[in-house]
């Protein structure tokens, strides 16, 4: 009897190829990050390259496909150190980005990342009901590739529903490129905005014209998207309101509300922010220690003998702890180099005990808040920089409470720095615990194996790592970054580090305007009353960290996400209604779904092609009229022309997407 091979999983090729796509998306994932302050998911256009190119081997699989995106996953989420390795520069600290020193606070924070959410896993992923929108977005995307290989173990009526949930990622992934491509064309709209003055009050909204974070919305879902309406309706309909009253200046009314947006009121949620952060974190105690105590059991059930299923088999619990212990001495080395010969040598010793005890405790605080905002609205819109902005508070308060009162204004621009190492290292555990746990509920719902998963973003880290310094000395030498004397008008505006480290100074040189972050903190308790009593009341809950995330993002960002949830919804609700049955009603709405997914492949592919575009004709390589729009047809003249286009062309096309997808899963069997 012929023996059977068991699939292929964690394979040389698919690591190779995974460290490829990490590299690529890296790359563009920096220039758009430092650019505007936002990065695209990798794991779905990944999966999706994976299984072109892996499809010539016909022992590739989905376990295989799994991998490559897990690994080339760390490229969305690591390329967000930017938020705070600038800051170096900004403050003169560095001069370049040197390549040891950089690599070591992306591949230590990372890997510690990896590590604090294996025993998350039980608790956030196995054991919990929450949505995971791009998770398992990803999971219909593999599964809707294998279905079309010929699955010996699928019935036809699997093979089928496989079919057509590929030619819906097919024609999600066409559609969102090509509004891209119009959008890079300046035919339609980046963006559509508009801003009034009422008053000496201003405010107003924009909504980004991207198919991807429409695709977001949808996976993100009506709880999410409503707890996020609340948000941006506190933001922009009452703080900006309230504060450009109260601030009153010339000028018009886009420049005074978003001036104020951002010096004023994304302080003020950030604190809210934080305060809902911490919340969550004494609300996921309990089951976070469960899920400890579980992985524990299981490992002693493996020592005993017992053979685990391959869904169950995490890292050894003492593989971690040694990991942990060896990934503290590269953070000690880091530290040494902060302090030594500077004027906060004469506290080395301890400054180095309190920085490797807040990055090995605050990472695993932060990691769990990570794991559990992205099971709620999706790695991509996960606050990340407010997470980092949570670092460089604690870690600039401490020392400016502790420490600078004995050194004196001279030590402040070292304290400044080693408060952004710090903050940086806890960035990172904070990028890939939000990825990593997103990854392991698309290889629960695939049946992948969790310690391969593991393993392969490990991988993925260091390849993001040793991509990341050279890429922005590169970029730095090229253009330079905003506030940096000598920075021309091509400057990186680095929006996220420009914050960070105002901050981390603010609170070193005793600055900060604590009224702000008070009333961001009552915020915050608010949000959480009103979540409790709805919580009692038995009706829809409204998190108050969606709710908190909403008011930080820019609000063309959150606005996108916030219609494509909505819209998610009511198309879930048509096909509940309109369907012959329940089973093709799951179908039309999985096919939504997938649909959803491919609006982020495409645009996402697309973008990286736009970053590099961009990056050539600034660097003289292509020699269009304009650096920023190197494919524009138009100028800037085109505008009130392409806004009411955009609106028609995108919103068309997702209308008549959605009836698309209707009918499709209609013509399934009942």
């Amino acid at each position: 009897m012929a023996t059977v091979r068991p699939p292929v999983e964690l394979s040389l090729r698919g690591i190779v190829l995974g460290c490829l796509i990490t590299v690529l998306f890296t790359a563009a994932n920096i220039y758009l990050c430092l650019q505007s302050g936002l990065t695209f998911a990798s794991s779905i256009p990944a999966a999706v390259i994976s299984m072109a190119v892996l499809k010539v081997f016909r022992d590739s699989g989905i376990l295989e496909n799994n991998i490559v995106q897990t690994v080339a996953s760390s490229a969305g989420t690591l390329s967000c150190m930017v938020f705070v390795l600038p800051g170096f520069v900004m403050i003169g600290y560095w001069h370049d980005f040197p390549f040891w020193p950089s690599f070591w606070i992306c591949a230590a924070g990372g890997i510690l990342g990896v590590v604090y959410s294996v025993p998350l896993r039980r608790s956030l992923v196995t054991g919990s009901d929450l949505p995971y929108p791009e998770g398992v977005a990803a999971a219909e995307v593999l599964r809707a590739g294998e279905g079309t290989r010929g699955n010996e173990n699928a019935d036809a009526g699997d093979a089928a529903e496989a079919r057509l949930g590929l030619k819906a990622v097919i024609t999600g992934s066409i559609s969102s490129a090509v509004m891209a491509l119009l959008v890079g064309t300046r035919l339609l709209a980046s963006e559509i905005a508009g801003y009034a003055r009422f008053g000496s009050a201003a405010t107003g909204m924009t909504v980004n014209m991207q198919l991807a974070l429409f695709g977001a919305g949808h996976l993100v879902g009506l709880t999410g998207g409503l707890a996020m309406l609340v948000g941006l309706g506190l933001a922009w309909g009452v703080a900006v309101p309230v504060m450009t009253m109260t601030h009153p200046a010339a000028g018009p009314a886009v420049d005074l509300a978003m001036d104020l947006w951002r010096h004023k009121v994304r302080f003020v949620f950030a604190s809210a922010l934080a305060v809902t952060s911490v919340w969550t974190l004494l609300r996921l105690a309990r089951p976070v220690f469960q899920g400890i105590l579980s992985a524990v059991a299981a490992q002693a059930r493996r020592k005993a003998g017992e053979v685990l299923p391959l869904v169950e088999q995490d890292m050894p619990m003492s593989w971690l702890g040694g990991i942990v212990l060896v990934l503290l001495v590269p953070v000690a080395l880091l530290l040494h180099g902060f302090l030594a010969g500077g004027p906060l040598a004469p506290l080395e010793v301890p400054l180095m005990i309190a920085g490797i005890a807040f990055v090995a405790i605050t990472g695993f605080l932060v990691a769990a808040v990570c794991g559990y905002m992205a099971g709620l609205i999706g790695s991509s819109n996960s606050p990340l920089s407010s997470l980092a902005i949570l670092g460089v508070i604690g870690s600039a308060g401490l020392l400016s409470i502790v420490v600078e009162p004995h050194l004196g204004p001279e030590a402040r621009p070292s304290l400044v720095a080693l408060s952004l190492l710090v903050a940086g290292l806890v960035l990172g555990v904070a990028t890939i615990a939000n990825d990593n746990l997103q990854d392991l509920k698309t290889g629960q719902l695939v049946g992948a194996t969790p310690w391969r998963q593991q393993v392969a973003l490990v991988v993925g880290v260091i390849a993001g790592a040793v991509v990341i310094p050279p890429i922005m000395s590169m970029l730095g030498h090229a253009y330079g970054f905003a506030g940096v004397p000598g920075a021309g008008p091509k400057a990186l505006a680095a929006p996220q580090a420009v914050l960070i480290t105002t901050l981390a100074g603010q609170f070193i040189g005793g600055t900060v305007e604590w009224s702000l972050l008070g009333a961001g903190a009552l915020i915050g308790v608010g949000l959480i009353v009103l979540d409790a009593v709805l919580e009692r009341r038995g009706g829809m809950r409204l998190p108050p960290l969606a709710i908190a995330f909403a008011g930080y993002i820019p609000p063309g960002t959150i606005s996108i996400v916030i219609i494509g949830a909505l819209a998610g919804h009511f198309y879930e609700h048509l096909a509940d209604r309109n369907a012959a049955s329940p089973r093709q009603a799951d179908v039309i709405r999985r096919l939504g779904v997938i649909l959803a997914s491919g609006l982020i492949v495409g645009e996402s592919l697309v973008n990286v092609v736009l970053a590099g575009l961009v990056a050539a004709a600034k660097g003289g390589l292509l020699n269009v009229p304009d650096t920023d729009w190197p494919l524009a047809v138009v100028g800037a003249g085109f505008a009130p022309w392409s806004e009411g286009l955009a609106i028609i062309v995108i919103f068309g096309t997702v209308l008549r997407l959605y009836r698309w997808a209707a009918r499709l899963g209609a013509g399934t069997r009942a």
